[in-house]
């Protein structure tokens, strides 16, 4: 979308509530889907120049179920079934009650039946309201190979036969969990991007951050949808000092902390710690709680690392995964010293989810460098380099190393 700022925002909030009734009404995610996709541009073409609509749900609804109409009469033509496409052609408001689908729709995008990389492009297209060049110039792939993977998602979801309900009771924790991964995965990218130039990509952390806000006002209860919500506020709070202005990477221990945004931090302070007190804990809520007790140091000499490993060590018993065990083991160098950080990053090396991972190199190095190994340092930044597919963390590693030149 080219629309202005202002309208482009609008758009991206109404496109799940767009497309829900319209799924709910007609099913066919796909055609609905793509008839919302023409209604929005559509809108950023007609509103900019005639102004926006008194009602810009209803308009937009009303478009896309006419969009969705021609199309099923079309179909129906073809297969001599005109008739029941008739019963389709209903008044764009008769479909638009007031109810909130877009926690339906995620369940819906997030389905079980599709890959990760499908559930999280389906999102950023069904719910984010962006459009297939935009989600494919986030993940850097060409745009035809981006309109492939969607277009077999939708497929996918469509021989599933599944239905634009909330899932069944049983199913309900472990699908929301799928949800909140995506969002956090959306969030990952946009913070620290796999691959490319740059370092953050502001458009998908700022849209993960508003897709969980949605999910959290559709279910206030929920301790780790508040725990998600709160880990996005407090990592995304330092991301003005994250970069240099020629977009060079500056380490936590480094950053002005004067340029943290301090509402996102206390907004998310108060999420976690009320999602804490009343809610069952979760590995977000966690997450979120080791975030908060960087941002509430005053320097990085002030970090209180003996909260932050205990917290490791409940979160590695609720959550274990190896990336959970490379941070922990940042935390037990600062704790206990390197040699043991060393011990227990060596557990990791016959792992396969993370052996040849730059992250398990870049630790290691630090920790060699720490226990004044300058050569070893050296020579896992450089390996960690070689591993990374960010250019601004290459150059960030290649830097540490180069400060080691002439070791022995």
């Amino acid at each position: 979308m080219n629309a202005p700022p202002g309208i482009e925002d609008v758009l991206r909030e109404l496109a799940p509530q767009v497309l829900g009734p319209l799924v709910r009404r007609f099913g066919h995610f796909d055609a609905c889907e793509d008839a919302v996709q023409e209604a929005l541009i559509a809108a950023t073409v007609q509103w900019p120049a005639e102004g926006v609509p008194h009602n810009p749900r209803g308009w937009l609804v009303t478009v896309a179920s006419r969009r969705v109409t021609d199309q099923l009469r079309s179909d129906e033509a073809r297969r001599r079934r005109e008739s029941t496409t008739a019963m389709l052609a209903l008044p764009g408001d008769a479909i638009a009650p007031d109810r909130d689908d877009t926690l339906t729709l995620l369940f819906l995008c997030c389905h079980p039946a599709l890959s990760p990389p499908s559930q999280l492009a389906l999102t950023l297209r069904a719910v984010g309201g962006l459009t297939t060049a935009q989600i494919a110039s986030a993940f850097l792939v060409p745009e035809t190979t981006m309109a492939q993977r969607i277009s077999r998602a939708k497929q996918r979801i469509k021989g599933s036969g599944a239905r634009f309900e909330p899932p069944a009771e049983g199913e309900r924790a472990e699908r929301l969990g799928v949800v909140l991964h995506v969002l956090y995965l959306v969030f990952n990218e946009g913070y620290t991007a796999t691959s490319g130039p740059h370092l953050q990509r502001t458009d998908l952390t700022a849209e993960a951050i508003r897709l969980t806000r949605v999910v959290h006002r559709l279910l206030p209860d929920d301790g780790e949808v508040a725990g998600l919500l709160a880990l996005m506020l407090l990592t995304d709070a330092r991301r003005p000092a994250r970069t240099r202005p020629d977009g060079s990477l500056v380490p936590l221990e480094e950053q002005d902390r004067s340029r943290w945004d301090q509402d996102a931090i206390k907004e998310g302070v108060v999420l976690v710690t009320d999602a804490l007190a009343r809610a069952p804990i979760g590995p977000y809520q966690l997450q979120a709680a080791i975030a908060a007790v960087h941002d509430e140091a005053a320097t990085a000499d002030d970090t209180d690392w003996r909260q932050i490993l205990g917290l490791y060590d409940l979160l590695e018993r609720l959550a274990p995964n190896p990336m959970v065990t490379l941070n922990r083991a940042v935390a037990v160098a600062m704790v206990e010293g390197p040699a043991a950080a060393l011990d227990l990053l060596a557990t990791l090396d016959a792992d396969q989810r993370v052996v040849q991972h730059y992250r398990l190199a870049a630790v290691r190095a630090h920790l060699l460098e720490m226990t004044g190994d300058r050569a070893g340092a050296r020579a896992g930044y450089h390996e960690a380099a070689r591993r990374t597919t960010s250019i601004p963390e290459r150059r960030y590693l290649e830097s540490r190393a180069d400060r080691l030149r002439g070791a022995r």
